[in-house]
């Protein structure tokens, strides 16, 4: 009977060790807009990759401090350049395996069923609030201002903003009626079904939005889980969410 026991036991421990290996964790920190697309694509990921995926969304520049501090990311995916080229100045990812993965355009939005607006007249704004992360820090902040500055509404309607940790909490405050209009991704407007596009910010008033992505030093298991995010299966995740390739990767 202790023999058999002894079996049984040994075999539970095999069982258990074999999980451990084939679930090794992966930790993927990624911009807050990219959150829909990545819990809808994590399945898939998970099953052609072996491992066990967490994810930790927020503002891009929030999470490049908490890697810059020693968080256990094994990816970074950024809204724009800068906090990637933040944290490449004290060698906490690697260089040579960055990608620009994808691309997005910048777009009002409103409670469904509200007008459309000009992004041509203040006026039209009336006096009502305009959610937008944070201009200073937050990626689809900082194009936000700066599509504002170029139209000429930066100064007419800064009183108005109402800025916030990262842009999913800006449609956030839209989808829940607490600020009358929002500044973000039209991929954050695919994702709410509480909001509508009411105007798109044309490409040239604000820099390219590219959301660069790279392996956090010292990851073993991040260029794999890279290499799918750039697979078709991938690309056909964050396309039906909203997304666009980014301009000459043959997308």
């Amino acid at each position: 009977m202790l023999r058999f026991g002894t079996w049984i036991l040994a075999a539970w421990l095999t069982v258990l060790a074999g999980s451990a290996a084939w679930a090794e964790r992966v930790t993927l920190y990624a911009a807050a807009s990219l959150r829909t697309a990545l819990d809808t694509l994590a399945p898939e990921l998970e099953a052609a990759t072996g491992y066990d995926l967490r994810i930790a969304y927020g503002g891009s520049s929030k999470l490049a401090r908490q890697i810059e501090q020693g968080a256990p990311a094994d990816i970074f995916i950024s809204a724009n350049k800068e906090w990637i080229e933040y944290l490449l100045t004290g060698n906490r990812i690697i260089a040579a395996s960055g990608v620009d993965l994808l691309s997005n355009r910048l777009v009002l939005i409103g409670q469904r069923g509200a007008p459309q607006i000009s992004l041509q007249e203040a006026g039209s704004f009336g006096t009502e609030r305009i959610a937008i992360g944070l201009t200073q820090a937050v990626p689809a902040g900082i194009y936000g201002r700066e599509a504002l500055e170029t139209l000429g509404l930066w100064e007419p309607l800064k009183a108005q903003l109402v800025e916030t940790d990262n842009v999913r909490a800006a449609l956030a405050l839209v989808a829940r009626g607490e600020a009358r209009f929002g500044i973000v991704y039209a991929s954050d407007a695919v994702a709410e079904p509480a909001v509508q596009v009411l105007a798109s910010f044309p490409p040239d008033t604000h820099s390219p939005i590219v959301y660069p992505a790279l392996v956090v030093s010292g990851s073993k298991a991040g260029a794999e889980v890279l290499a799918f995010l750039q697979s078709k299966a991938a690309w056909a995740v964050f396309e039906a969410q909203g997304f666009l390739p980014v301009e000459g990767n043959g997308e």
